[in-house]
């Protein structure tokens, strides 16, 4: 297989993104000011259950960040430093919330640096405001009635209404 030349001017910021929420832009409108182009990712995690398609994770996210026009989103499958390759990229974005992120992404990091030595991981600290926010716990306050409007965009904060209900 030709491997073509890896861009140090792309990056990929992937996950699952169940849903987007503030935190996760704030990385993606970081992002898209370091590197000329920023693809997100929106991919499934073998260890996580989603309550939203991928189809419908890449339409909010494209949504949400359609106003930034070097930002490009696309679903993918397997693994995330495939994409990253297959996309172009030299560089893998993630952002850190916490120490455990930080452990957690370490592993990673080094794992895909042996899957394919081509492809930096750049970390982002998590904006303070945003460090406490996860997928899984705005799904939880969702289900419980709590106010998601300092978390989500109103768009996905509707979206997440509605599918909670129907649940």
């Amino acid at each position: 297989m030709a491997t073509r030349p890896l861009s140090p001017r792309l990056a990929v910021y992937t996950g699952t993104f169940d849903p987007v929420h503030l935190g996760h832009l704030d990385i993606i409108v970081r992002g898209s000011h370091l590197f000329d182009r920023l693809i997100v990712g929106v991919g499934n995690n073998p260890d996580k259950t989603t309550l939203f398609s991928i189809e419908e994770r890449v339409t909010l996210l494209r949504q949400v960040t359609g106003q930034l026009s070097s930002v490009e989103v696309q679903p993918f499958t397997g693994l995330a430093v495939d994409f990253v390759r297959a996309a172009g990229a030299r560089i893998m974005l993630r952002g850190l919330r916490t120490l455990s992120d930080m452990e957690y992404e370490f592993t990673m990091s080094l794992m895909n640096r042996n899957l394919d030595p081509g492809i930096e991981t750049v970390f982002l600290m998590a904006n303070e405001q945003y460090s406490h926010i996860s997928s899984s716990l705005l799904r939880q306050i969702a289900s419980l009635g709590g106010d998601l409007s300092k978390f989500l965009p109103v768009v996905v904060q509707e979206a997440l209404i509605v599918k909670i209900q129907r649940k």
